[in-house]
């Protein structure tokens, strides 16, 4: 029973995580029918950005790396993205990749291969024995990020004038403008939310690996992609369902294979996941971009 409920333990935090880092591919997709693999640069230049400040307290670190990136996101969306925004999504992906390379290569030209160090709080690092389930505080810090950041997504998305209206343009774009929403308001604060989104992500995987480095996003956005497809793209429900799954997939190959197949882990995990999409091939909550 005690490794059952450590297994569980386990599988939310990274399921917690993994939500962080769907949802936004998931708003982005919702919204503009772009499948954006420049995401992970996102957490990168978020990671970055706790290194660049990491010379004052870590709340106002934590703060600034948030409006860097941001900005980050939001200069992406104005620059990258809005001159193709009507183009084919096959135009747009090449986009998101040529983006993602880009920024990359800036990353290793400014600060170079090595990854770089990051110290975080000692308190971060500890784990708690409960009745015999280790308890890790990154996890505790990892879980109540991810349904703070689900819960105001949630508020702003159904309680919010503008969350409406992001709502209704990822129904419709067209009869959204037609009735006088803004188009670029609307993308410009799905970007933000995906950039502040990848900022939370950044900071859990910064406790928990303590460096930065120039390709850091890619694992992220793979993961993020599997879970949204997995879900079903364009809805948010559907992202948090993928993550999950994924998440309990994880851990209990963790659990069940051998120490000589452990190593060979994600390829079980990515195997179920080709299993469930050969079942249902539009996720387990499609929504064909009707909500998000």
């Amino acid at each position: 029973m005690t490794d059952v409920i450590q297994a569980v333990v386990d599988a939310l935090s990274l399921a917690s995580l993994y939500a962080l880092l769907a949802l936004p591919v998931a708003l982005i997709y919702g919204i503009m029918g772009l499948i954006n693999f420049a995401q992970g640069e996102l957490t990168m230049i978020a990671a970055y950005g706790l290194f660049l400040f990491a010379a004052v307290t870590l709340p106002l670190a934590v703060f600034m790396a948030l409006v860097l990136v941001v900005v980050a996101a939001l200069a992406m969306e104005r620059v990258a993205f809005r001159p193709v925004r009507n183009s084919s999504e096959e135009t747009l992906l090449v986009t998101s990749f040529a983006v993602s390379f880009l920024l990359q290569n800036l990353a290793l030209i400014i600060f170079g291969s090595r990854p770089k160090s990051i110290s975080t709080p000692s308190s971060l690092s500890q784990s708690f024995d409960v009745g015999g389930i280790f308890i890790d505080a990154v996890a505790i810090l990892t879980v109540v990020l991810a349904v703070v950041c689900i819960g105001g997504l949630v508020l702003f998305m159904n309680r919010s004038r503008f969350g409406i209206s992001m709502r209704a343009a990822a129904e419709d774009f067209t009869m959204a403008r037609l009735v006088g929403i803004r188009a670029n308001a609307v993308i410009s604060a799905t970007f933000a939310i995906a950039g502040a989104l990848a900022g939370v992500a950044a900071f859990v995987l910064v406790v928990q690996s303590g460096s930065a480095f120039a390709t850091m996003g890619l694992t992220p956005v793979i993961i993020a992609f599997v879970a949204t497809m997995m879900g079903g793209l364009g809805s948010l429900r559907g992202a948090l369902l993928g993550a999950a799954i994924l998440g309990v997939i994880t851990v209990g190959f963790d659990q069940i294979l051998s120490e000589e197949l452990r190593p060979a882990r994600d390829a079980f995990v990515y195997g179920a996941v080709l299993l469930v999409l050969l079942v249902r091939p539009s996720g387990l909550i499609p929504s064909n971009r009707e909500r998000v």
